[in-house]
């Protein structure tokens, strides 16, 4: 079983939980191990990725931002092929997943790609680790 599938107790998809807070959760048990993590889910969000930085950062490692935009054709193909070549290793996207991504998903400025996050979380948050809490319930 490819390991995002392992990291649930239930294939993901539109009506099952998302496997992002558990692949938080094991990519900052290996960064507290040392190991280099690449994070290529869940940083649909300034704040998101704020909190990803502060987690990070909290645990003495560095966190960087690499941005490579594609256009939505693009995004299609590569999902569309993934799909076709190894469907066993992939989690399900639909349309309305996909739709939804592309008119959420804040791309990075400048001052995110230069190393600098969101220093304090939303209004009504005490800290990155408490709204990392509240927007991935099970990372807790």
């Amino acid at each position: 079983m490819p390991w995002p599938h392992a990291t649930t107790s239930a294939p993901t998809s539109s009506t099952t939980p998302s496997p992002w807070p558990r692949l938080l959760w094991l990519a900052l048990e290996a960064v507290k191990l040392g190991t280099n993590v690449v994070v290529d889910y869940g940083c649909w969000s300034r704040d998101e990725r704020s909190a990803i930085r502060w987690l990070v950062e909290a645990e003495d490692a560095c966190c960087r931002i690499v941005y490579l935009p594609v256009n939505e054709e693009t995004q299609r193909a590569r999902i569309a092929h993934r799909w076709a070549t190894a469907r066993e290793e992939t989690l399900p996207m639909t349309e309305a997943d996909i739709l939804y991504g592309r008119a959420h998903f804040e791309e990075p400025d400048a001052a995110e790609l230069g190393g600098r996050g969101a220093v304090t979380p939303p209004p009504g948050w005490e800290g990155w680790r408490e709204w990392a809490t509240n927007r991935w319930p099970s990372f807790a």
